[in-house]
């Protein structure tokens, strides 16, 4: 099992060729006061709703989203990437998986 940390980091330094691991770590530790682009924010605050209170997503969290340039199919795509990572975190702490050496408990 890879940390979501190590994820995301193989996935800026895909984009951007380098990581800033202070950024990284600000992102860990709570999005909101990371320097994100506002579609990045928004798409952290949808994320966050979807995970916490998944019963009181409604159409205008959708229209946000739109509102920042994203289609339905990649709408989608952000659905089921967020859904997934709340899925296998659950079948990861029901089953009580070990983590994986250096990986913070969070």
């Amino acid at each position: 099992m890879q940390s979501h940390l190590g994820d995301l980091r193989a996935e800026v330094e895909k984009e951007f060729g380098t990581t800033d691991e202070t950024w990284l770590h600000t992102i860990r530790d709570g999005w909101h006061s990371a320097d994100l682009n506002p579609l990045d924010k928004a798409l952290c605050a949808y994320a966050e709703k979807l995970t916490l209170t998944p019963a009181a997503m409604a159409e205008a969290d959708l229209e946000t989203l739109r509102a920042h340039g994203l289609d339905d199919p990649a709408l989608h795509d952000a659905i089921q990437v967020i859904s997934f990572f709340n899925y296998i975190n659950r079948i990861a702490d029901a089953t009580h998986v070990d983590l994986d050496p250096g990986m913070d408990p969070r």
